[in-house]
């Protein structure tokens, strides 16, 4: 059974930063990549961020650009997102998944998915 499991999120202030980690155990298909996404309160999920797992390669929302960083240590199947100067807005549940194809942006090309950690941002 895969599993995605997330941690790291909290009650932060405006514009302070905070660190998810994602950890995908039992995989049992070649990962093409990991993606984060979130969901605010009466909103659509939304793509977050993701990197490819051979290249490294990164993608962003246009939003988080220059203020979140995604990393990844392969060889414990684990993704990091670095989150910087926080906004309020931000408040949402982000989730980790794990992904056989390319579309990385695209959350129904993700097959597995975490319970989600709840990032709160205050103002």
């Amino acid at each position: 059974q895969v599993q995605p499991v997330e941690s790291g999120g909290g009650l932060v202030q405006a514009g302070d930063s905070l660190r998810l980690s994602c950890a995908a155990s039992g995989l049992t298909f070649k990962l093409y990549a990991m993606g984060w996404f979130r969901q605010a309160p009466g909103k659509e999920r939304e793509f977050v961020a993701a990197i490819t797992w051979t290249s490294g390669v990164t993608v962003y929302a246009e939003s988080v650009q220059g203020r979140f960083t995604i990393s990844r240590d392969a060889a414990k199947n684990t993704v990091h997102l670095q989150m910087n100067s926080l906004k309020p807005e931000e408040t949402a549940v982000y989730y980790c998944a794990t992904s056989r194809t390319p579309g990385i942006t695209n959350a129904m090309n993700y097959n597995y998915w975490g319970q989600g950690t709840r990032v709160r941002v205050s103002s």
